[in-house]
Parts: structure tokens; C-alpha cells; sequence
């Protein structure tokens, strides 16, 4: 008896002792199916509604993803809750591979430390599979505000303290958030302005109501480019590309790094073998200079991160934000 022969008599050997003392078979079938997954269509579920910039950017990684797996990565949007309803959604699928989710920082890291309710852990109840990449907001003031640098928007800000304001897409966003962590690192005193979209926060900004306000860069670029707005830093660790005239914040206020970012996870207890086939494709859609130029185009710098460092970076997330959450006594209430 070959070696194949005698695995498949072992196999059917266990099921049978299995079957006669009660005992359910799907474990044999679960440590042997890394090998054949996916034979199915894979769910991705994105937690925003259709047509918003994370279920475009789900959409071309998923177009991408189904060709390296040779099956269909099927979108599900379960948007609600501050994407925290499709997260919970995922959390608790089974745990095969065929249900995958674009993770963010609302749902797994300022959401759940900001006070917002969970049915799920985020660290415990998913696995983290990749990082896609980061958002970057910018910094932005009206072209005849007074502040012609950040360094003039900082001296501003220490002389007239309480005085000069920022707006956001509302609390919780990661442009909230990057002025909250503006202050608590340079103990200063702004008025943050909640706005329900960035293009109301806009029109107030260009008249004149509000200072200044973090923005989407790809949202703002055309009025940097129409010279009715100057950016004065972006949120990313580093100058972009695209943009390296504009200077990061960190450059002048270490630490001051506030990008939204997106991933993929899926639940907690996936085979690892499944993970890491995920890993490994997902990696390589993002090696795909069609597929970067696209995620690009949509204002998402993208930044593979694998499993083990994805994690790590949403710990790092966790530390950085809980500081200035608990400084500032801030809440989603």
C-alpha cells in the first residue's frame, strides 16, 4: 500500500471511529481543505454603502483578488453604525475563508476606544490578514487666510487660544481625530467644528466661516490646483509622491501621523493555511502597477502590510489614538 493509499484508509478509518462513538467528521475535512480552498465563490463584505470610497476601492481589489484565485470575491456592502455592522457581521461568519471584510479604523481601532459599542473584539474575534493602504488627509486653510505655513498656523494657534477653528467630517473621523492629536501633542487650544460632509465644511471654509479643515487630498486637490485653497501639511508619515511640495505634519510635529487606512481581516479562527494563501495573493494584486495607479487615483496610497505587521499596526493604532482619546475625554456620545 502506497503512502496516498494508506493516508486515505487512516482518514476513512478515524470518520468511522468518529461516527460510532457520535462524534462530528467536518474536523478531518477542516485540517485537509487549505489545499482545495477557495471551490467557491468568496464573500467580501464592506461595511459603507455603494458608491462611497471604501466600496471602490473593495471593488477593484476584489476584481484583482478573483483573478489570483481563480474564483469569484463577491461584494457584500452591510454599511450601518459607522461600519461597525458589517465588522460584527464578519466577526461572526464562519470561519472558513469564504468571508472576508474591508477592515478600517472606525470599526476596529478609534471606534471601538472612542466608546462605541461592539458585538465583537477586534483583536481576538478577527484575523488580520492585509493592510491595502492609507488615506491621506491634508491640512488645509482659504488662500487668503493669514496662516501662508503650518508653522504660521501653530503660532496662530498658541496666540489666540480658543480662537481659531477646524473642521472635520464629523466626530470620529480621522481628520477629527489628527486636529485632536494636533492639540494634545502641541497643547493647544482649537474649536473643532463637526460637519455631516466635507462638502458643506468646504463652502464654510472658502467664505470664511471656519479657519481651516482636514480634508481628503484627492478631495481638496482641485482647489489647491484653483488656488482657492493652500494645503499646508498632509497626515502621512512621509511626502507623498504626488505631492512633494506639501510637507507632512510629522515633519514639524513628530507623531502628528493621522491616516485613515483600510485592510482586509477575516474571522478569527480562519485556517491559517487559508490565511496565508489570502496573504500571499493579496500581496501580489498589490505588486499590480494597473491596480496601484487605480487605488491611487482614489486617494489611497497603498501599503501592504502581512499578517503579523498589519496586527502590529493596528496595535501601534490602538496606543497612539488611546492617549489622545483619554486626554480629551472624547466619545461617539
Amino acid at each position: 500500500m502506497n503512502k496516498r493509499h494508506l493516508l486515505q484508509a487512516l482518514c476513512a478509518e478515524i470518520a468511522g471511529l468518529s461516527t460510532l462513538i457520535g462524534m462530528p467528521t467536518t474536523f478531518v475535512r477542516a485540517q485537509t481543505s487549505d489545499t482545495n480552498y477557495p471551490n467557491k465563490a468568496v464573500r467580501l463584505i464592506v461595511p459603507f454603502a455603494v458608491g462611497g470610497s471604501g466600496d471602490l476601492i473593495a471593488r477593484v481589489v476584489a476584481d484583482k483578488l478573483s483573478s489570483r484565485l481563480n474564483q469569484a470575491v463577491v461584494i457584500d456592502n452591510k454599511g450601518g453604525n459607522g461600519s461597525i455592522l458589517g465588522t460584527d457581521l464578519a466577526a461572526k461568519a464562519v470561519p472558513d475563508g469564504y468571508t472576508l471584510v474591508l477592515s478600517n479604523g472606525a470599526a476596529i481601532t478609534v471606534g471601538p476606544l472612542m466608546g462605541q459599542s461592539l458585538g465583537y473584539r477586534p483583536l481576538e474575534d478577527l484575523v488580520h490578514i492585509a493592510l491595502l493602504g492609507t488615506f491621506t488627509n491634508a491640512l488645509i486653510v482659504r488662500a487668503d487666510h493669514p496662516a501662508k505655513s503650518l508653522a504660521d498656523f501653530i503660532s496662530l494657534a498658541r496666540e489666540h487660544p480658543g480662537k481659531i477653528s477646524y473642521s472635520s467630517a464629523g466626530v470620529g473621523s480621522a481628520g477629527f481625530l489628527t486636529g485632536e492629536l494636533l492639540k494634545y501633542l502641541l497643547k493647544i487650544d482649537m474649536v473643532h467644528i463637526p460637519y455631516k460632509g466635507t462638502g458643506p465644511a468646504m463652502t464654510d471654509l472658502l467664505g470664511g466661516q471656519i479657519d481651516a479643515m482636514f480634508n481628503a487630498l484627492i478631495a481638496a486637490t482641485p482647489y489647491i490646483k484653483a488656488g482657492k485653497v493652500r494645503a499646508l501639511a498632509v497626515t502621512a508619515s512621509e511626502r507623498l509622491p504626488d505631492h512633494p511640495e506639501i510637507p507632512t505634519l510629522n515633519e514639524s510635529v513628530p507623531g502628528a501621523v493621522g491616516d485613515a487606512w483600510f485592510g482586509i481581516s477575516a474571522p478569527a479562527k480562519t485556517p491559517p493555511g487559508v490565511v496565508e494563501r489570502l496573504r500571499v495573493e493579496i500581496g501580489k494584486c498589490l505588486e499590480q502597477t494597473d491596480l496601484k495607479t487605480k487605488l491611487m487615483e482614489m486617494g489611497l496610497t497603498p501599503k501592504f502590510l502581512a499578517t503579523k505587521d498589519f496586527t502590529q499596526f493596528i496595535m501601534n493604532e490602538n496606543k497612539k489614538w488611546a492617549g489622545v482619546i483619554k486626554a480629551d475625554n472624547l466619545s461617539v456620545n
